[in-house]
């Protein structure tokens, strides 16, 4: 003999159906589908205890989905935002280092590098490392081919291509191999 419940848990078709899919879904987080496991035996008549016990979890949880259910719908089962520090650069600021470094070049260099993101935006190189990562931003990738720099490179090419032309000879008089 436990507590009363205050509320029981009546479901619509819609509910029921919604939370039959989430539990058997094989890709649905797991914490979900316990929720949703509790909500569906809760709404069956299953006791608190009962539900604990057979779920493998605590009864002050199960009151804690429960009573989060009756109160925010489905919506509370998903859970809410995590505690921790907020975001320093706003999704403005992101869009603005993205912007920049996909449709510019440096003054400096070929391709941006995440210190000089990190200088030329004023986001930390730890932070836009971080989004590059996010985001796959890859500046030193190109799709296409980069004509070098050098002023020297037309002559460079033409010696390589010429080396690679004539084959090598030995002391012999014979072609490597």
């Amino acid at each position: 003999m436990g507590r009363p419940r205050d509320w029981e848990i009546t479901l619509t078709e819609i509910e029921r159906q919604s939370l039959t899919e989430c539990v058997r879904s094989r890709s649905a987080p797991h914490g979900l589908v316990r929720r949703s496991r509790i909500v569906l035996a809760s709404a069956s008549g299953h006791s608190n205890t009962e539900i604990a016990r057979e779920l493998g979890v605590s009864v002050p949880c199960v009151c804690l989905w429960r009573n989060r259910f009756l109160a925010q719908g489905l919506v509370g089962l998903y859970g809410e935002q995590r505690p921790g520090r907020p975001r320093s650069h706003d999704d403005e600021a992101v869009a603005a280092l993205l912007n920049r470094v996909l449709q510019s070049r440096p003054a400096s260099g070929t391709h941006w590098t995440v210190r000089g993101a990190s200088a030329a935006t004023g986001i930390p190189k730890s932070t836009v490392q971080r989004y590059f990562r996010l985001f796959g931003v890859q500046p030193h990738r190109t799709r296409g081919f980069k004509l070098s720099n050098d002023p020297l490179f037309v002559e460079k090419v033409r010696d390589h291509r010429r080396a690679i032309s004539q084959p090598a000879r030995t002391r012999r008089g014979s072609l490597c191999r």
